[in-house]
């Protein structure tokens, strides 16, 4: 009997909501060993993103026709690259056929080895394939398109192992504000990279943006495998009192192998739900990020470096928004105001419905000034959309997150294939009609996701990703709960399931 109120008092007092820090957070984030992790995560989406629009700005310089006037004042068009629209759109989603290969490995590998290395390796490599791509251009197209692929495989990885990062590193009621915050990097880098693309393609040649943006990758992917490590208990900068305060408040630690249940995975609605609402996200999103520069200057007349600028001003609205997000969705479950079920549906469902309408705008609009001011829109709400959907895998199933990624970046990756393909297709003319049709569809996709996640989204941990330390607390609450039952009978059983984590 003794052993047995022994184990009633264990189980009791395992409450990780009630853990603190003895230094609260402050402004001071260096001071946090895990915000350190997130500074240098929203340098490594930077360099994401940044590698890939790249290509989205240089190929307007690479195929745009130049006056020539030769020797006897002759006067004549040249480009260096006579690619059609087609030929375009296959470049230009060439990235995306590597890209959907290397997800769930990303996710898997991630969560075996740790999220850090993958990480890492992803966006280094990406970085070097950058400064061959001038060679691989000249050489041929086939070439080129060789390389985007190969570009695509490493980056796939970066998603989803970021997930594994954040499953050791990210305390939950903190998960919303340090994923925000890393994949605000990835506007930062779209902000910096579209109209630097513009200005160096101007003043130094296309070439000149591979290699600037390639060099800057190399030098974060330094900085990353020397500061980074996968969990703060392989951190020896990481202080006692934080490293027992993030393991304790996520539960890490004590199962050292996840055996992933794939049946319940693949038969879940909510994360069937986290998957649609993703693939529509990226339908928006990859269509505006690969043919806005070409929309812009092609149908509104803007020129190369102002296309730069302009193509940029949605996704700054879009990075600082997302810090706005992560806090208030993180705030609004500290304060009990919403459910976290709530927060996810409320921010995703409520940021697509915005989008469909200023997209639909868009389409009938086609002013300079109105078409900037509805995309700036409608790109800068998907931040509230990022604060649901893309944190959501961390509240279903935490110890999975980072497979449950890789799966759904799977099919979120076929927009990045199939929308800069099928606006190839489409625009043939640039006549405002093609354009609308493009925008139309990108708002109907929208629609689709926010009705396919407003009824089947969940914040709540899922039955069959709870591990059984998860399963013995709450028998032991439930014990503690139920007068008519012996306390005896689920304190052992409590027990007997933390057992099976040794």
């Amino acid at each position: 009997m003794a052993k047995g109120n022994g184990h009633n008092l264990e189980a009791s007092n395992y409450d990780p909501t009630a853990i603190e820090e003895d230094e609260p957070l402050t402004w001071r984030f260096w001071r946090k060993r895990r915000y350190i992790v997130v500074l240098l995560a929203f340098f490594g989406f930077f360099n994401v993103y940044s590698l890939r629009v790249n290509l989205s700005v240089a190929i307007v310089a690479m195929t745009e026709n130049r006056t020539v006037i030769d020797e006897n004042g002759q006067e004549s068009w040249e480009q260096d690259f006579p690619w059609d629209s087609k030929q375009k759109g296959l470049i230009l989603s060439s990235f995306f056929y590597g890209y959907i290969l290397t997800q769930f490995i990303g996710g898997f590998v991630g969560a075996k080895i740790g999220g850090n290395i993958v990480f890492g390796i992803g966006i280094g490599a990406t970085a070097i394939l950058t400064l061959f791509t001038p060679l691989a251009a000249k050489h041929s197209l086939e070439m080129l398109l060789a390389v985007r692929i190969i570009e695509g495989i490493f980056e796939g990885v970066t998603f989803p192992c970021i997930h594994a990062v954040w499953s050791r590193w990210a305390p939950p009621l903190e998960r919303s504000r340090m994923a925000s915050i890393a994949f605000a990097g990835n506007y930062a880098g779209t902000v910096i990279a579209m109209p630097s693309s513009g200005l160096l393609a101007t003043a130094y040649g296309w070439e000149s943006v591979f290699y600037v943006f390639g060099a800057i990758g190399c030098v974060w992917l330094i900085l990353w495998m020397v500061i980074v490590r996968s969990g703060p208990d392989r951190d020896r900068f990481c202080s006692a009192n934080e490293r027992d305060y993030i393991m304790k408040k996520i539960g890490v630690g004590a199962n050292k192998s996840i055996k992933h249940p794939w049946k319940s995975i693949f038969t879940s609605l909510p994360f069937f739900a986290i998957v649609a609402s993703h693939f529509s996200e990226n339908w928006g999103f990859y269509t505006l990020l690969t043919q806005l520069p070409t929309f812009l200057k092609d149908t509104l007349n803007f020129d190369l470096d102002k296309t730069g600028f302009l193509s940029a001003v949605p996704y700054l609205a879009m990075g600082i928004l997302l810090g706005v997000s992560g806090y208030l969705a993180d705030w609004l479950q500290v304060k009990g105001i919403w459910t976290t079920t709530q927060v996810r549906r409320n921010f995703n469902c409520g940021a697509f419905l915005a989008q469909t309408v200023f997209m639909i705008l868009t389409a009938y609009l086609l002013d300079p000034t109105w078409s900037v001011v509805c995309i700036t829109i409608a790109v800068g709400l998907g931040a509230f959309a990022w604060s649901g959907f893309a944190v959501n895998h961390l509240d279903i199933a935490p110890q999975h997150a980072s497979v449950l990624m890789g799966i759904g970046n799977t099919f979120a990756t076929i927009p990045g294939i199939v929308s800069p393909m099928l606006t190839g297709y489409l625009v043939v003319d640039q006549t405002s009609e093609e354009w609308q049709t493009v925008f139309f569809i990108s708002a109907g996709i929208y629609l689709v996701g926010c009705v396919i996640y407003w009824i089947w989204a969940s914040g709540e941990l899922q039955e069959w990703a709870k591990t059984p330390e998860q399963k013995a607390h709450e028998m032991t609450q439930h014990q503690v709960s139920n007068n008519n039952t012996s306390p005896n009978a689920y304190v052992n059983e409590a027990m007997d399931m933390k057992e099976e984590m040794k």
